[in-house]
């Protein structure tokens, strides 16, 4: 089969023909993949690969996934032959969705919402991420303003419209100045370029003096900073790049600040409990991007040969909206 394969010794992503993957454990399904989302954590295997330890040459990245279902280990009994489902997959296990089938865990498929595969295929790393961070963690439906950093990326999208759509009256996003319209569409009230201004000092302005309910860090490197130190009283923030480091913020302590860390796939590794997680986020953001609630931006399809290209280049820039490998 066709597949995009990573060498961990030259750290380069190739098209290969490999062998279809064999049913590793009772609770795996085979998936012939229709389409697979590109994200910043499959570019950015280099830095993670460490923790795989039986890593080869032929390693297939790949974690959001469409697919239909081929065949199931002999304790799956909620899905069956000929369904599709949608997935967010384990980054720590081998033969992912950039490839012609793929193996994925029956514990983390949910069936295909009623949308277009490269819409669904679009939403689980990002959108599902997004979601974690502002109901599980943040309980957005309770607050009144927000700071996202990393508007115009995958997350920041779809997190500047679940802010919209529990109607929160202050959405303020920072991006670069060229992304500001962009999103200023998909609802934030305000747009902070990032290179040009203060943005601790023109959240402080916009909030007159207050400083945000609530915070998501989408950026990393300092962001986490900005972010805590743009926080109200008693305001909260998620990082989801890096762990937080509350020495480094403004009075963390006097300002009554509380910090929450999040890894959607990290699910993965914490049973059923931690498996679940990722599916109710799933369940409930599939939901809304069904009823039209939440859109896809700026998507772009591409086929399985430009996906090695594709990585390396969101190495190298930020990439706006979202890019889905299509079969």
């Amino acid at each position: 089969m066709k597949a995009v394969t990573f060498d961990p010794h030259s750290d380069t992503f190739a098209l290969s023909n490999i062998e279809i993957p064999k049913l590793q454990y009772e609770t795996d399904v085979l998936l012939k993949t229709h389409a697979c989302g590109l994200n910043p954590v499959d570019a950015k295997i280099h830095l993670w690969k460490a923790m795989v330890n039986d890593m080869s040459a032929q390693w297939v990245p790949g974690l959001d996934v469409v697919g239909e279902v081929v065949d199931v280990g002999s304790k799956v009994d909620k899905f069956k032959a000929g369904d599709m489902v949608l997935c967010h997959g384990n980054m720590l296990r081998a033969y992912g969705g950039f490839a012609e089938y793929c193996i994925q865990d029956s514990e983390v498929l949910l069936p295909l919402p009623a949308v277009d595969v490269a819409i669904a295929a679009a939403t689980p790393c990002a959108g599902w991420t997004a979601w974690r961070a502002l109901v599980d963690k943040l309980n957005v439906a309770d607050r009144n303003s927000v700071l996202i950093t990393g508007g115009a990326g995958g997350v920041g999208s779809f997190a500047v419209q679940l802010a919209r759509y529990f109607q929160l009256d202050t959405i303020i996003a920072t991006c670069l100045a060229k992304n500001a319209a962009f999103v200023s569409q998909l609802g934030a009230t305000d747009v902070i370029d990032y290179q040009s201004d203060d943005v601790v000092a023109r959240v402080k302005q916009i909030t007159n003096q207050q400083g945000v309910d609530i915070g998501l860090d989408t950026v990393g490197a300092d962001n986490d900073i900005i972010v805590a130190n743009s926080l109200r009283f008693d305001g909260q923030m998620v990082e989801i790049v890096d762990v937080v480091r509350p020495d480094a913020y403004d009075n963390a302590f006097l300002m009554g600040l509380g910090f929450h860390q999040l890894s959607l796939g990290a699910g993965h590794g914490h049973g059923r409990l931690g498996k679940a997680s990722i599916v109710f986020a799933g369940q409930q953001f599939s939901q809304l991007v069904e009823a039209g609630k939440i859109a896809v931006p700026s998507l772009a399809s591409i086929t399985i040969e430009q996906v090695p290209t594709a990585l390396n280049d969101m190495l190298s820039q930020r990439t706006v909206g979202k890019i889905v490998m299509c079969l």
